[in-house]
């Protein structure tokens, strides 16, 4: 990609919002929780054979998941969104980077969730779809306040915009 190319994915008219800091402890914990799960599911053909060549499934998987947790910091400093004059342009993803930008008009629900470890930690999630099952946007790691002004802003201009205002 040349600098022109990359370039043009910094969209620069406004600056990004990004996510709370506090996500990375969420995403890091749910990581945990996860991968000690899934490692001692693969490992239980180890323990019950007592053949030592299993135990390369389990041991290569936690590798795998140590490396996504070393690297959920950088991944979440990603995670940012815009709101601009007629759309939500929401970006995320280091290696593969993801920009799509939603036309308010085009918004038909805006929810808010909370999990119990966002909960925790007072942070929630705004999702948005539109008719377009690939534009639906979910937004993790946003303090309750913000996501409870972001949405009803989030209506109000998708309201205004399908009205033809």
């Amino acid at each position: 990609m040349s600098q022109t190319d990359a370039r043009s994915l910094e969209l620069s008219d406004t600056t990004w919002q990004r996510v709370s800091p506090k996500y990375i402890v969420v995403d890091v914990i749910g990581y945990v929780i996860f991968g000690i799960i899934a490692v001692g599911a693969v490992a239980l053909p180890a323990i019950l054979s007592g053949n030592v060549w299993l135990w390369a499934l389990p041991a290569s998987l936690a590798i795998i998941f140590l490396i996504t947790i070393a690297l959920t910091p950088r991944r979440v400093r990603a995670i940012g969104y815009q709101l601009r004059a007629d759309d939500l342009v929401y970006r995320r993803g280091i290696l593969f980077q993801r920009f799509v930008a939603v036309p308010y008009g085009r918004m038909q629900l805006v929810d808010i969730n909370r999990g119990p470890l966002a909960r925790a930690v007072g942070l929630s999630e705004l999702k948005f779809v539109t008719a377009a099952a690939s534009t639906a946007i979910t937004i993790p790691g946003l303090p309750m306040e913000t996501a409870e002004h972001l949405r009803d802003q989030l209506v109000a201009l998708a309201e205004s915009r399908r009205a033809g205002l």
